[in-house]
């Protein structure tokens, strides 16, 4: 067995211990589990405990500012995450929101839903499919960073057939690839469907920020902030507060009654 192919089984086993890790936290309070040692487990747990979302059909992701706030070593999470990446355990995707966000997804959950963009676009009777299956061996074996240019993806698909505009456009229209605003000569790889998310991740944002900074010292106790709903957001709090703290805009103070969340000094 070669190397490369010994490392993938490792990272195979791990997971399956991972995931059961991850299913047994579940149902633990943020306060219970807000960090770990280790970069997988903590990306495990987190994709187990993803919000289930009715209007959206889309994997768990995981934003990198999460993994800030559950691994306290940065340099640490930086490097996991670019070996986990390397080694074709995950995708990492920038995502359009106006900041420097950039999210996680298991490479397993979103060849799957790519899988389903091909099912649901066969039932259509749509034509020119073959080009998702291009997409997935040629390209996304291969081109492991979270942006491509037109001529390299080009390149790439060609491999699979005779690559036309439509094929293109096909990709762009079911969620794939996104032009990148700076160069139009140039995509970002994306997840289908995420938009109406993204944009409950900015006002979620917003509303709980301003929840605190009306609170007389700009604080709550995580218990009591956990339970609570945001109105504008898909996403449960808990998943806003793991972002939000590993971006630096919120902090936790450890009390004799628990962890208070406080708003960061500008």
């Amino acid at each position: 067995m070669d190397k490369s192919r010994g490392k993938k089984r490792r990272r195979e086993d791990e997971n399956q211990q991972n995931c059961s890790e991850a299913d047994n936290n579940q149902s633990i309070s943020l306060e219970e589990n807000l960090t770990f040692s280790d970069t997988l487990v903590a990306l495990r747990i987190m994709q187990a405990q993803f919000p289930r979302i009715d209007k959206v059909s889309i994997p768990p992701f995981i934003l990198q500012s999460q993994l800030y706030s559950s691994v306290k070593d940065r340099t640490q999470v930086d490097r996991e995450l670019e070996s986990l990446r390397r080694d074709k355990v995950l995708r990492v995707f920038k995502l359009n929101t106006g900041q420097d966000d950039h999210a996680i997804m298991f490479l397993d959950d979103y060849l799957n839903k790519i899988e389903l963009i091909v099912k649901r676009s066969k039932d259509g009777e749509q034509g020119d499919v073959e080009v998702f299956e291009w997409f997935k061996i040629h390209v996304i074996d291969s081109k492991l960073e979270p942006g491509i240019g037109h001529q390299e993806l080009v390149f790439l698909l060609s491999h699979g057939g005779k690559v036309k505009d439509r094929h293109i456009s096909l990709l762009m229209n079911a969620g794939l690839l996104t032009r990148q605003l700076m160069d139009p000569e140039k995509y970002w790889f994306a997840i289908p469907s995420i938009g109406q998310i993204l944009k409950g991740l900015s006002q979620g944002r917003k509303e709980l920020l301003s929840l605190l900074n009306r609170k007389k010292y700009k604080e709550m106790m995580l218990a009591t902030l956990e339970k609570m709903r945001l109105r504008y957001s898909l996403l449960d709090m808990r998943f806003h507060l793991r972002d939000l703290i590993g971006s630096g805009h919120l902090k936790t103070v450890q009390t004799p009654t628990g962890l208070v969340i406080r708003v960061s000094k500008d």
